[in-house]
């Protein structure tokens, strides 16, 4: 059971706390622990951090693929100075790995950095492994990620989307994996988390066989500090720290017109010097420049920090992976889960993901249809029952309308 639980007080107690000292870090690139690379006369400031004891030096953002489906975006993110790509054999139903790869053919393998991922079935609820999550399925999963993108080998192969110590640090799956790595199929290990983070990354430290760690980390998050020092204990360990859902779910409070100011999400975790670096899931050329422009100059503004400071306050669309409603449902419905899917939806857009989250949760026919109220309070206050029914309704939805 994730550790971070928080009861209605305890949001408003770290909420008021997170716009203390401990919120914002050093002011200005040198402190940032940004290296500028290579600069000659006319060209572009090139800022990167090395990737733990990985030894890679990356950018601070790079391209998370998940939300895009256009190689031509993909083509302009590694003209335009990113380095990695980041994806997973799942997105965009099986067939984002097989675009990269196309994008990849012709380009120098040391020209870039690819990382994928993949995970095997678990108890929804406590996020263990079932019985057919063996060494087997997952050096199949591995060799199938290979052939879908072309490459004999992947930079990092992360152990995707884990919550439970136990499950970090599966023996089956960390077997496949130093196999794996000894036989050259990835040069490095990951493992990637969305919730109870701290604990993941604790547990990727005391196995000695990661790494990599790829966490959620965002302005959004009321026990950031846990996460933060969890950062500095890999750092500090030699692990590579790269950092997911930046944004915070992209709304300051759900329907309203004022979004998340993306550039100010990013650098706060920039500021962060164990954010080795951010994967941003951008899907339109001026989000990609957005990005680049935060890559030349990752330094917080006054009225930026003001707008951090003022929505760290609302509860928008992240949801803070607690779990405390995990034992309230009395459907036993994955409800972090389902609370992503509809982040998904009313902050990325993206109902692709949304639907494909939701259809591999396996859920009762009937959903939060029986019970006369619901027994779930959210510590942030999010309308529990109210965003599931609206999100489970993609059930419905044929697949082919998302083509």
């Amino acid at each position: 059971m994730p550790k971070n639980g928080m009861g209605r007080r305890d949001f408003i107690k770290s909420s008021l706390a997170g716009v203390g000292s401990l919120f914002f870090l050093p002011t200005n690139a040198r402190g940032l622990g940004l290296q500028t690379q290579g600069e000659k006369a006319g060209e572009k400031k090139v800022l990167n951090r090395t990737l733990g004891k990985t030894g890679i030096k990356l950018p601070p953002i790079n391209m998370g693929v998940m939300n895009s489906d256009n190689p031509n975006l993909v083509r302009a993110a590694l003209n335009g100075g990113m380095v990695m790509l980041d994806t997973a054999q799942t997105y965009q139903r099986g067939t984002n790995e097989t675009m990269i790869g196309e994008v990849l053919k012709g380009r120098p393998r040391d020209s870039f950095i690819l990382a994928t991922k993949s995970r095997l079935p678990n108890d929804q609820k406590t996020g263990l492994y079932l019985p057919e999550a063996t060494e087997e399925a997952y050096a199949k999963k591995i060799d199938l990620s290979l052939k879908n993108l072309g490459l004999d080998h992947v930079d990092i192969y992360y152990h995707h989307n884990v919550w439970a110590r136990d499950s970090a640090l599966h023996e089956p799956i960390l077997n496949a994996l130093v196999k794996a790595k000894k036989a050259g199929k990835t040069r490095f290990i990951g493992i990637t988390t969305h919730r109870n983070e701290s604990e993941i990354i604790h547990a990727a430290i005391d196995s000695k066989a990661y790494d990599v760690v790829l966490t959620t980390y965002n302005f959004k998050q009321k026990h950031y500090p846990e996460v933060r020092s969890a950062m500095a204990k890999a750092s500090e360990a030699g692990l590579g720290v790269v950092v997911m859902k930046a944004l915070g779910g992209r709304q300051l409070q759900e329907g309203s017109k004022d979004p998340i100011d993306p550039k100010a999400a990013l650098k706060w975790a920039l500021q962060d010097p164990n954010t080795h670096t951010i994967i941003a899931g951008f899907t339109t050329f001026d989000q990609m420049n957005l990005n680049l422009a935060v890559m030349e100059d990752p330094v917080l503004t006054r009225s930026e920090k003001a707008h951090l400071q003022r929505g760290a306050l609302m509860a928008g669309l992240y949801c803070q992976g607690c779990g405390q409603c995990l034992d309230r449902c009395v459907q036993a419905l994955p409800v972090p889960d389902l609370m992503r899917a509809y982040m998904y939806v009313y902050g990325y857009r993206n109902l692709v993901a949304a639907r494909d989250l939701v259809t591999s949760l396996e859920l009762p026919l009937k959903v939060c249809e029986d019970c006369e109220s619901c027994m779930v309070s959210c510590a942030i206050g999010f309308r529990v029952r109210d965003r599931i029914r609206n999100v489970v309704r993609l059930r419905e939805v044929p697949s082919e309308l998302f083509v």
